[in-house]
Formats: C-alpha cells, structure tokens, sequence
C-alpha cells in the first residue's frame, strides 16, 4: 500500500478533527457507497392511514454547515500573467480572493487543457482518465480514448449524491468528439456528469461573439443582439442560477464549476476593455519578463535570487523586430490582456452572487488562473485567424497589420506571438503543451474560505497538482472518498489532499511523486527534484527526436532553483538516471506508456484509430432541420472529392438562404441561393473566397442542385475543380484553388437550412438571417 492510498484510507476519520477548526462534521450515515441508499421500507396491516404514524423522511442532505464550492478555472494564461503573481495583468476578483485566502505558487496542471479538466474533476491522473491529449485528437490506445470512465467518478456527481445542487458554466472540452452529437451517447455530457445544469460549449474553443452553446443538452439559439459576449453571458445564467438556488433551497450547498473560455484563443473582448491597455506593451516581452520578475520577488511569490529561465531559441529578442512587428505584437498583447481582465471582472460579478444571499463566508473558493501555461499555438507572429495553425498555413505580418484595428472584434479569430506566452509564463521558459517545463504546468492558484482559513493573503509553497483538488473539497466538505458509484467500484484517488496546508505555511509537502507527460514532452518530480526532456515545441510540426532517445534530458534542484535555470544534468548524471527510471516506473502505472508524440496526424481520426460516428461510410443523407453538427460527427469532406446535391422547393422568388454549410467566416463551404440564385462559396481560412454561381434564378417549384468538387490529390490542401448543376445541367464551374487540409473549425457547424455562428458567405449571414426561405426535403453528400 502506497502513502498516498493510506492517507485517502483514513481520510475519513480524520474528517472528525476538523470540526475543532471549523470544519464540517460527517453524519452517521455512510457516505462511501452512492447514491446513498434507501433505508428498509416499512410493512403495514392497518388498514387506516390516520391511524398510523408516518416513517422518517428519507432525504440525502449534506453534511451538516457544508460550504458551498466554487471552482474556477481560466484557460491558457501563465503563472506570470496575473497581478496576484506578480504579472502585469490587473486581475481585481484574483486580488480580493487571494488578499482574504491562500497563494499557491507551487500549484501545477498538466499543460493541456482536456487533460487538465479530466484529472481536475476526477483526482486522478489524465491518462487514468483516458486523457491523454485533447479530446479532438483522441486515439485508440489505452490512456488517451478521450473517453472519462465511470469508475472514476466526478467531482459534481459525488457532491450531488451527496445533497449539493450542481452547476457548470463556460468551456467543457471532456466530452469524446464522437459524442457530441444529437446521437450520443450523452453518458460524458456535463448532465451526466454530476451538473444538474450546464450552460456553455462543448469544445476546446469557440467564437465569443457567436459561440455554439448547449443548455443542457439542448443547442441555444443566439439572441440578436450586436453587444453579446459570451462571458458576460454565462456570468448572467451563473448569477441567476445561484440566486434562484439559495431562494429556493437556501440550506442546501451549491458546487459550481466556473469556467470561462478566456484566455484561449481567439482572443475576443469588447473593445472598450481593450482601449485601456494602450501602450502598456510597448517595452516588449524581454522587458516585460524582467518588471515581471522584479515584482514577482517583491511580492514573495518566487524566492529571492531566482533567475530568468531563458527563453526558446527560436523566439527573437524584441530588439531585434521591426517597427511592424513590434505595433502588431504590442497590440496582440494589449487584446490578451484585456480579455483576462474583463474575465477576471465578470468572475468578481459571479462571486458577488454569493455574497447578495448571505453565503460569501461560508463559500470555498479555489481560483486557479489557467488550465496550462500561456499559448505559444501562435508561433513568431501570431495569427488573425488561430485555424490557420491547424491547417499548417502561414500568416505574415503585413496581412496581420490590415486587421490590426479589427484585433480582438468579431471579424478576426485571433491568437498572439509565443514571446508573450513566456513572458506571461515569467520566470518560466517556455509554456502550454510543454509539461516538461513548469512555463506549461505552474499556474498561480488561490484558495479563500473566511469561516475555515482563518490566515489571511498568505503564500503556500507546498508542492500541488491538479489531481489534489478533488481530494482536497471532499475533506474540507466532510465527505470521503467514495469506494462506489452509481454501482461502479472506484478506482483509488490518485490527488493528495492540500487541507493540511491552510493553516501550516511551512508544513511538509504531501504530494512527493508526479510525472508529466503531452506528446512526448515529458518530466518527473519527486522530492524536489525534477528530470525533463523537451521533445516538441508548440508551433513544431515535428518531434525533435525519437522518443526512445533519452540524449537530451535535464536535471533541476527545484528547491534551490525555483524557474529551471540551472541544468544539473552533467554534474549529477547518477540522479538524473535515478530520475528517469522513476518517470518508466510513474509512466507504466498510469497508462501513460506506449506514449505517442504524434499531433496534427491525430486531427483524422482514421489515421489513429479513434471511434468515428462516419467510419466506413461514404455518404450522409439529410434534411431541413438537421443542424449544429460538429466535424468530429460529421462527414470528413477534406482532402478528396464530394459531391452535395440538394433537393429544393422555393416560390416564385427563387429562394433566399444557405442550403447547406460548414464552418463560418474563419473558414468552411456552403451552398446557397442568394435572391434565387443558386451558388456555392469555398471560404479558405477567411483569407480567400471562391464563389462559383449560377447565371439565372430559380424556378418557382421543385429543383435539384447538385455541386461537385474534383480534388487535385497529390496530398493535402490542395485545389480542385468546382462545377455546379441544376436539374443536371451544368450552369457554372470554377477553380478553387486550395482547401483546407486540418479542421475548418473547433465549434463552427455543418447546418441545413440555416448557417448557424458565423457566416460561410457573409451576404447570406448567420443565425436567423441565413434561414432558408424554401423547403429542403433531402440532402446528400457523398466523399470518394
């Protein structure tokens, strides 16, 4: 029996000492098979009811003055981005929390986001969980399925068997991308997940102006309104929930799970949060990484004497960039900023909803300020659209600097240069999808609980991971771990509770022992020290080496070095094989082992083996109605030829509207009638369209439209042949000169009838206005 397993073993006992410090108690009831089970029901022979005295009331409560639990989680911003942790981004809720709470600077996730979100909610490791990489690039291979199983249960379904009221709000991304569609199965959707409500997307991203959102497991349509945002949206839904909560049920705990897109790409922020930010970047990253150092010692948050990491050696010294360069890059920054900040704000709004019923004190917050470092996805020069990542095409600063004005509004997509992800990942080097370097894993956390922490705006330097935060609610909440649910034996928790530290700044560390590992960049630390190979930087396409070669490992004294500035590797090799051989040892424990550094080639599914809705299948027949279809259930029209062919009837106008589309205005194809012509549009990237239309309107009644699409071959992306037809005459052709190889989008939908978040072809537009006038009674695509 491990150290770990002893502690969760006797966890509940110990629960009983944390009631002298205002913690709560458990009941007499067991709490460790759930659900929680009826007891005997009564037999009766009396024949009137008046004349017997009615049984208990059998009703699962939790335990008795249990605190409500909030988690939040941002995405994609570093240690060294918010002002708690010494960063030059003004964060006021972090502030406030962690002025009344805890800082943890010693606090780490996995460097990715799926993987970060699975061990957060379970407390066990993502490749326990099957998390090994994004949802969308799932595999077939053990640890990396994509897919939670049930004997790990969640967070929110162990709280709400135990009596709490459950909700998430914002990004999910832990749902198989083969499940996310109106077949299911809906077993890893938020509502089966232990949220009683959901209000939020599904996948890695989306579109904050024109977000593809589910309530429940219903699509939401999008109100009319030019002023929308999707943050202060799910702010709204999170206020009104809580509050309609505690009106109705004002005993009963709430767990809420707050999880904003922001900062993920695209960076998207009104641009009145922007305008303050003006000029702030202007000294550069290089500088910015200094100021941020400086402040991060002033502030006791990083030892003193520690050093700035170097950064990677491809990113420039912001004194070598030209004049364009440092306007676009400044302004990237001054976006980026600006959407932290207005997140943080909308958090403050959410957290005040407790604070309007009365519960503030009693509400355990955990704040943690990124799901994996800063994304560096945007390589030297950042990109107004982020899919041009995924698609391998290159933007250039010149056309960047045409949409400068644009940056962070509705008709860009965008995504920063990867200087700015180490600087906001200061005194780290480098940044998210590199668990090899803290840059990727340390994020800045706060914990505040006025009724239990009594110490205020203190620091805890104890060692502490993601999978520790399961362990850690259910001891403060009083609740152990469960050994059953839902009929399901569970597999042992794998996090260490953090409880111990609240009041004990200089205790010793629990959690002694945590590998890391994404693609292939890979690391372990134990006892202080840390072993890590760099095997793949974020904008390479490529591994740098075999990952049977071990020629390029480092070895760290975190406790003397706190940034991994100093590579001990030649002086103490006896350690660093020491260290490795652990990390074989970790690895073969937790499913991370074949590990598989493979990346873009994951975006098909055929090539890595992963359950596809489509497989096999060469055609797909639809109708007016059938929307919202993301492109991991959809029909894989990239890179081969198709054929559409729509059966239409209109009036005598001809029609209005989109036929069919996929994606929107950052990329995708549709076929439409615009005041009764037919036409097809191929939107590459938002950089290039090809209309190719027809001459004359339709006719009034029944029509066939039918577009086919010659592909070139010769590998991916590239051009073919366009040729339209209406009731099989051919009445217009073209050229469409390349398509997109990767992913036309992470939440854009393939739609009948309507082109649902942003437009394909601007003219027809998006939402309601794209409805098609007409009637579509079947639809067929065919791939070959």
């Amino acid at each position: 029996m491990t150290r770990r397993t002893k502690v969760y073993r006797t966890l509940a006992p110990a629960v009983a000492s944390l009631c002298a410090t205002g913690a709560v108690a458990q009941t007499a009831i067991d709490r460790s098979v759930l659900p929680i089970a009826e007891p005997k029901r009564p037999k009766y022979t009396e024949v009137d009811a008046r004349n017997v005295k009615s049984p208990a009331l059998f009703e699962v409560k939790a335990p008795q003055a249990a605190p409500n639990v909030v988690i939040i989680l941002l995405d994609d911003i570093g240690f060294g981005g918010p002002s708690t942790f010494g960063g030059p981004i003004n964060m006021p809720a972090l502030d406030r929390l962690a002025e009344s709470g805890l800082r943890y600077n010693n606090f780490h996730t996995t460097a990715l986001s799926s993987p970060t979100r699975a061990a957060l909610k379970t407390g066990r490791n993502h490749h326990s969980v099957n998390m090994g990489f994004i949802t969308e690039m799932a595999t077939s291979l053990p640890g990396a399925t994509g897919q939670v199983p049930s004997n790990a249960a969640p967070l929110a379904e162990v709280l709400r068997l135990n009596g709490y009221s459950t909700a998430a709000f914002g990004k999910w991304h832990e749902t198989a991308a083969w499940e996310t569609s109106i077949a299911g199965p809906f077993d890893r959707w938020p509502t089966r997940q232990g949220f009683d409500k959901f209000y939020g997307f599904l996948g890695g991203e989306t579109n904050q102006w024109a977000p593809y959102l589910y309530d429940g497991t219903a699509q939401v349509e999008l109100p009319n309104d030019p002023n929308y945002h999707f943050m202060s949206d799910m702010t709204d839904k999170a206020v009104a929930w809580i509050k309609h909560q505690k009106a109705l049920a004002p005993d009963r705990p709430s767990f809420v799970y707050f999880a904003p897109g922001a900062t993920h790409a695209p960076h998207h922020v009104p641009k009145e949060w922007i305008e303050r930010w003006k000029g702030k970047f202007d000294q550069g990253w290089d500088k910015i990484r200094e100021e941020t150092l400086a402040k991060q010692i002033q502030m006791g948050v990083v030892p003193p004497g520690t050093r700035l990491a170097p950064k990677p050696s491809a990113l420039k010294d912001w004194d070598t960039l030209s004049a364009d360069e440092k306007r676009l890059f400044a302004h990237q920054a001054e976006v980026f900023a600006a959407y932290a900040e207005y997140a943080d704000h909308e958090i403050g709004r959410m957290l005040k909803a407790f604070e309007d019923v009365g519960q503030a004190d009693n509400t355990m917050v955990v704040y943690i300020a990124g799901d994996n470092g800063t994304s560096g996805e945007g390589g030297q020069s950042g990109m107004f659209n982020e899919y041009t990542y995924f698609n391998g095409v290159q933007e250039t600063v010149p056309d960047m600097l045409k949409k400068i004005d644009q940056w962070g509004g509705p008709e860009t997509y965008p995504h920063m240069s990867a200087g700015w992800a180490v600087a906001f990942d200061s005194p780290f080097g480098w940044m998210k999808q590199v668990p090899s370097d803290f840059g990727g894993t340390r994020n800045g956390m706060v914990v505040s609980w006025p009724k239990r922490i009594t110490t205020r705006n203190e620091v805890r330097t104890q060692f502490s991971h993601v999978i520790d935060v399961v362990p850690t609610v259910l001891e403060a909440t009083g609740l152990p771990v469960p050994k059953s649910v839902n009929g399901v034996k569970q597999i042992p928790m794998e996090g260490t509770s953090f409880v111990y530290s609240f009041d004990a700044p200089k205790a010793k560390e629990r959690h002694t022992t945590q590998y890391f590992e994404v693609a292939g960049n890979r690391a372990i630390y134990h006892d202080g020290w840390f072993a890590r190979t760099i095997h793949r930087a974020p904008w390479e396409a490529k591994p740098r080496r075999a990952l049977s070669d071990n020629s390029a490992w480092e070895l760290y004294d975190v406790h003397a070095d706190f940034s991994l500035a100093d590579d001990l590797a030649a002086k103490n090799p006896k350690k660093l094989a020491e260290m490795q051989k652990l990390y074989l040892k970790e690895a073969a424990k937790y499913s991370v082992l074949p590990m598989d550094d493979r990346v873009f080639e994951r975006l098909n599914g055929e090539t890595v083996g992963r359950p596809d809705v489509m497989r096999g299948r060469k055609s797909i027949s639809l109708a007016q109605g059938m929307t919202g279809m993301m492109e991991g259930v959809f029909l894989n029209v990239k890179n081969r030829s198709s054929v559409i062919t729509a059966e239409v009837e209109v009036d005598a106008s001809g029609g209005n509207g989109t036929v069919f589309a996929q994606g929107g205005r950052f990329g995708g194809w549709s076929l439409y009638v615009k005041d009764g012509v037919p036409a097809y549009d191929y939107n590459f990237l938002g950089m290039q369209h090809t209309s190719i239309k027809a001459p004359k309107k339709l006719a009034a009644g029944k029509s066939t439209l039918r577009f086919q699409f010659d592909y070139d071959g010769g590998g991916q992306g590239k051009g073919g042949q366009g040729a339209l037809f209406v009731n099989g005459e051919k009445v217009a052709e073209g050229r469409i000169p390349a398509t997109e190889a990767g992913l036309f989008s992470a939440d854009e939908t393939a739609d009948v009838g309507i082109d649902l978040g942003t437009p394909v072809v601007e003219s027809i537009g998006a939402e309601a206005k794209s409805r098609f006038t007409g009637r579509i009674p079947k639809l067929t695509i065919e791939v070959k």
